[in-house]
């Protein structure tokens, strides 16, 4: 898969040489991309057994306000991380970056594991999401002034199943691993590639050779992209995640029998399978059809789906792994889209962080979508009415879609 997308890297003189040298940027970048999402979503699909081990017997209120700030400070730390580290990527280098945000991510989910208390585990979950969220930013830009043409879109497909592959690997350390504790200690793993990164991953010759300017990311030319650019990919985030942090527990509130665990694991490794599928094709759907049309079409089908999966699911059956691997397919094909339009949309010397910008301002409001399913649940009814309430922001999405033009170069 590496040698199929790095066959049309766009050589710089004096920078790269050597197809092995352009197949370990891309492995480098697709593995530390990939334990982002496993390390995103360790914590919603343990998270029923982990803040009980954490707590103790507390009262069902106390559990959910708990959980909700577990999971909700993670996607704090991702959206500042996704800024910030896109303006250190555009300061000290792409190669630099991706290493220190895989290292950052890498050493805090080890942490998680051995943490001792919840307001422990809310420290390490703050710091690995400013990991993770400088690792999209900068292994996107990294790719994005690696290839050229159609192989860059192919390229940024493939790179966009990472986080899918992630998740996937997620639901299967559930489903074999039952210690939460255990699950954590695979933040050992980016260590390696953060390591591996300082020695193999050689910095962008686009980078390098790129004008440096003394304008901000913010500068009136580039504001109309940036807001553009953050409501789609935000009103995409905020329903995805507010779905993906609280999907197992729904799983749980529905389940009746002992096998919990294994639906609840098995439900994220449909969500992975599915958003993998989207994201590898996500690149001839949006060449065939156009940006705008693939992202109406997937703001249209998850608010679909979502209706099907949260309103007419009484009891948890086979029927609701089907559904959540089509609503899985289309968020894939969305985040794949979206990985290869923002980019373009300025120039080199502020594309990091004009597009961890892009990618991030949405997660303030989907940390609050998120903390808020889980404070609200009673309030709506239920984990079924508060996850489907919130899907309406699909709806907003898509509205914000309909009304963009084609994109276009500042």
């Amino acid at each position: 898969m590496a040698n199929a997308a790095t066959a049309g890297y766009l050589s710089e003189p004096g920078t790269l040489t050597g197809r092995g040298t352009y197949t370990a940027l891309f492995a480098i970048c697709f593995v530390s991309s990939t334990f982002g999402g496993v390390v995103s979503t360790l914590m919603s699909v343990y998270l029923p057994v982990a803040a009980r081990d954490l707590l103790g017997q507390v009262t069902d209120a106390k559990l959910n306000t708990i959980s909700a700030s577990i999971n909700s400070v993670f996607i704090f730390g991702w959206m500042f991380g996704g800024v910030v580290w896109g303006v250190i990527g555009d300061r000290i280098g792409r190669a630099r970056s991706v290493m220190l945000s895989t290292l950052c991510y890498g050493m805090f989910t080890v942490l998680t594991g051995l943490s001792a208390s919840w307001e422990m585990v809310v420290v390490c979950r703050l710091f690995s999401g400013f990991g993770v969220g400088g690792v999209l930013v900068t292994t996107t830009i990294m790719v994005s002034e690696a290839w050229t043409g159609k192989r860059r879109a192919i390229a940024l497909g493939i790179l966009s199943i990472s986080i899918p592959v992630g998740i996937f690997s997620a639901g299967l350390i559930n489903y074999l691993l039952p210690e939460w504790r255990q699950a954590f200690l695979t933040g050992i793993i980016p260590l390696l590639v953060a390591a591996a990164a300082l020695f193999f991953l050689k910095e962008s010759g686009k980078w390098k050779t790129a004008e440096r300017t003394q304008r901000g990311f913010l500068a009136a030319g580039y504001r109309k992209n940036l807001w553009i650019g953050s409501l789609i990919f935000g009103t995409m985030l905020i329903g995805m995640w507010a779905i993906f942090s609280w999907l197992p527990t729904w799983v749980q509130s529905l389940s009746g029998s002992s096998d919990a665990q294994h639906q609840r694991g098995m439900s994220m490794m449909m969500m992975g399978a599915g958003g993998l599928t989207g994201g590898f094709i996500s690149g001839w759907i949006a060449h065939g059809i156009g940006l705008r049309r693939t992202m109406l079409l997937c703001f249209s089908v998850c608010f679909g789906m979502a209706f099907l999966l949260f309103k007419l699911n009484h009891t948890f059956s086979g029927i609701a792994y089907a559904e959540i691997v089509v609503l899985a397919v289309f968020f894939g094909i969305s985040q794949g889209a979206l990985s290869a339009y923002i980019p373009e949309l300025f120039p080199t010397a502020i594309c990091a962080a004009a597009t961890g910008f892009c990618f991030n301002v949405g997660r303030l409001f989907t940390a609050i979508a998120v903390f808020f399913v889980g404070a609200l649940v009673s309030f709506f009814g239920g984990y079924s009415n508060a996850l489907f309430i919130f899907s309406f922001i699909f709806v907003i999405g898509w509205v914000v879609t309909w009304a963009a033009k084609e994109k276009s170069h500042p």
